[in-house]
C-alpha cells in the first residue's frame, strides 16, 4: 500500500514538474514566437512603408509619364485624326456630290411629273371652276325653264280640254315618232286618210304602208279628259277616281275600234287596229287601275303602243323597206349585169371581125409588097444599073408584115364569133 502511494505520489510529481517543464518550455517558445512576430511585424511595416512610398513614387512617375505619353498620344492622334478626317470629308464630299447629282438625276423625272400634275391640277381647277359657273347658269336656266314648263304645262293642260285640241296634240305626237322613226323620208304612211264605212266615215290618224303593198292602221284619239282632270285634283280619292275612269274610257275606246274592224276596210291589212296613247304616263295610269287592258286589246284585235312602242313598230317597218329596196336594187343590179355581159359579148364580135378585116388587109399588103419586089422594083434597078435614069437614090426595101392580130379567146367570144361565121 504505502509502496503503491509512494510510487503514485512519485509519478504526479513526475507529472508535475514534467508539465511544469512543458509549461516553462512553451512559455519560452511562445515568447521567442511573439518576438519573432513582432520582429516580423515590424518588418513588414517597414516593408509596407517601403511599398506604400514606392507605390507613391511610381504613381507620382507612372501620372507623369501617363500625362506626357498621352499628351504626346493626343498631338498624334489629333494630327492622325485631322489627317484621316480630312481625307474622309474629301471622300465625303466626293460621294456626297456623286449621291446628289445620282438623286438629282432620280427626282429629276419625278419633278417633271410633279410640275406637270401641278399644271394639270391647275387646269383642271380651272376647269372646275368654268364647270361650277356654267352648272350654276346651268341650273338658273333649268329652274327658268321648269317654270316656263309649268306655266306651259298648265296652259297645255287647259287647251286640252277641248277635243278638237286633243285630237291636234295626239296627231302632232304621232308625227313626231313618225320622224324620229325615219319613216317621212322613205314616204312610208298617209296620215288623215278616210273610208267609208256602212256606219259613217272611217277616219284613222295614220295608215303605215308595209312593203308588199299591205297596210297597218293607226289611231290616236286617245281620251284624255278624265287623266287630265286627275293630275288637276288636289284630292286623293278624287284623282284615284278619275284615274279609274280614265282606264275604263280606254277600254271603251278598245272596244269601239274594235267594231270599226278597220283592217277589213284598209286590204291588205293586218287583221289588228293600232291604239296610240301619246304619252308613257297615259298608258302607266290606265294599265294600273286595269292590269287587263293589253289582253283586252289583243283579244280583240287592237294593239295598245306607246310612242316608244310605236318607234321600235315603225322602225321594223323601216327595215323592211330597206330589205324591199335592196331586193329591187339586187334585181335591177342583175338585170344590168346580163345587159353588160350581152353588150360585152356583142363587142368581142366586133373584134373579131376587125381582126378578121385587119388580116386581110395584112395579107393584101404582103401581095401588093411581093409583086412591087418581083415585078417593078427589079425593072427599076435594072434601069439605074444601066443608067437609063439619073442616080436619084436607093430605092428603099420594102418588108413584109408578119404580124397578125391577136386573137380572143375568151368562151363568149369564141361563140358569138361562131355564131357570126354560121350565119355569114
Amino acid at each position: 500500500m504505502n509502496l503503491w502511494m509512494i510510487s503514485f505520489l512519485w509519478g504526479g510529481l513526475g507529472a508535475v514538474v514534467g508539465g511544469l517543464v512543458t509549461f516553462l518550455w512553451t512559455r519560452a517558445k511562445r515568447q521567442s514566437l511573439e518576438l519573432q512576430i513582432e520582429s516580423e511585424r515590424k518588418l513588414g511595416e517597414e516593408r509596407l512603408k517601403i511599398l506604400q512610398e514606392a507605390k507613391s513614387s511610381l504613381e507620382d512617375s507612372f501620372r507623369s509619364l501617363s500625362s506626357k505619353a498621352l499628351e504626346n498620344n493626343n498631338e498624334a492622334f489629333l494630327t492622325l485624326a485631322k489627317t484621316q478626317f480630312e481625307s474622309f470629308q474629301e471622300r465625303s464630299v466626293s460621294q456626297l456630290n456623286e449621291k446628289k447629282n445620282s438623286i438629282q438625276e432620280l427626282v429629276k423625272p419625278v419633278k417633271e411629273s410633279l410640275d406637270r400634275v401641278d399644271s394639270k391640277i391647275q387646269e383642271i381647277e380651272k376647269s372646275r371652276i368654268q364647270s361650277e359657273s356654267s352648272l350654276l347658269k346651268n341650273l338658273e336656266l333649268l329652274q327658268s325653264t321648269h317654270q316656263e314648263l309649268r306655266t306651259e304645262t298648265s296652259s297645255l293642260v287647259a287647251a286640252l280640254r277641248t277635243p278638237q285640241t286633243r285630237g291636234r296634240w295626239g296627231e302632232m305626237q304621232l308625227k313626231r315618232v313618225v320622224e324620229m322613226a325615219g319613216m317621212l323620208d322613205h314616204c312610208d304612211f298617209v296620215t288623215q286618210s278616210s273610208e267609208n264605212h256602212e256606219t259613217g266615215r272611217l277616219r284613222p290618224d295614220l295608215v303605215v304602208h308595209l312593203p308588199g303593198g299591205k297596210k297597218v292602221v293607226v289611231d290616236a284619239k286617245t281620251p284624255l279628259a278624265s287623266y287630265l282632270e286627275a293630275l288637276e285634283s288636289s284630292d286623293p280619292e278624287k284623282r284615284l277616281q278619275k284615274l279609274k275612269d280614265h282606264a275604263r274610257h280606254v277600254r271603251k275606246h278598245i272596244e269601239d275600234l274594235s267594231r270599226k274592224s278597220y283592217w277589213s276596210q284598209f286590204q291588205p291589212s293586218p287583221e289588228f287596229v293600232i291604239l296610240f296613247l301619246p304619252g308613257e304616263s297615259l298608258f302607266g295610269a290606265a294599265l294600273e287601275q286595269d292590269p287587263s287592258l293589253i289582253e283586252a286589246g289583243v283579244a280583240q284585235n287592237v294593239i295598245l303602243a306607246t310612242p316608244t312602242t310605236l318607234i321600235a313598230l315603225l322602225r321594223a317597218v323601216s327595215y323592211g323597206w330597206q330589205q324591199e329596196s335592196l331586193t329591187e336594187n339586187v334585181k335591177s343590179l342583175g338585170q344590168l349585169g346580163q345587159d353588160l355581159y350581152k353588150r360585152v359579148a356583142d363587142l368581142g364580135g366586133h373584134l373579131q371581125k376587125l381582126g378578121r378585116n385587119l388580116k386581110q388587109s395584112v395579107d393584101s399588103y404582103n401581095l401588093v409588097v411581093g409583086n412591087v419586089e418581083s415585078r417593078v422594083l427589079v425593072t427599076a434597078r435594072k434601069m439605074r444599073d444601066q443608067r437609063l435614069i439619073g442616080n436619084e437614090g436607093e430605092i428603099p426595101k420594102l418588108d413584109g408584115l408578119d404580124q397578125i392580130p391577136r386573137q380572143l379567146t375568151a368562151e363568149e367570144f369564141s361563140s358569138k364569133l361562131e355564131i357570126e361565121s354560121k350565119l355569114e
